[in-house]
């Protein structure tokens, strides 16, 4: 068990490495372009299918793009400070994947988000690319929460000694 907890782990590291980089990369680049990102049509479509949702104005979808930027550079910092949490249990403690799973939950968030516009405008590597990242993310949610069941104790060992009932019993 103490083994399979190590794989996941590596896993989880993995795959928190990958969105360190790929998400760190694109937030980047969202930031430091003069249209925030908007520029480039199929990577950006599901901010205009969002905008034009919540019937955004130009000015509306510089913010949305804006956000989803920041939101991404956020998740990417997140991935790499537990990247830095898990070498730190290397020496001693326990990795704290509450955070982590937060932001998990945004890329799986995002992803869904973004892949319904791909496969409606049939930008199948995008679709592709999103997909990926919602099972990776999807992924290294499951074994965080394996982590977590197999640090648990059993039952067994938590369990109380039953104590002596029979003076309660309405039959004596």
């Amino acid at each position: 068990m103490r083994m399979l907890s190590a794989v996941a782990g590596a896993i989880v590291v993995g795959v928190a490495f990958y969105f360190t980089l790929f998400w760190g990369s694109e937030a980047l680049r969202m930031l430091t372009s003069s249209t925030w990102g908007l520029d480039e049509g199929s990577r950006s479509q599901f901010l205009f299918v969002i905008g034009g949702m919540l019937g955004l104005k130009p000015l509306g979808l510089i913010k949305l793009a804006a956000f989803f930027a920041v939101l991404k550079l956020a998740v990417a910092v997140i991935c790499a400070i537990h990247i830095l949490d898990r070498f730190r249990t290397l020496v001693s403690g326990k990795a704290d994947t509450d955070v982590l799973e937060v932001a998990l939950m945004f890329i799986v968030a995002i992803s869904i988000l973004a892949v319904g516009p791909a496969v409606w405008s049939q930008e199948v590597s995008l679709a592709r690319e999103y997909t990926l990242q919602l099972g990776l993310a999807g992924l290294a949610v499951a074994l965080c929460l394996f982590e977590r069941r197999a640090e648990r104790p059993t039952a067994a060992k938590q369990a109380p000694a039953v104590p002596n009932w029979r003076w309660y019993s309405l039959w004596h």
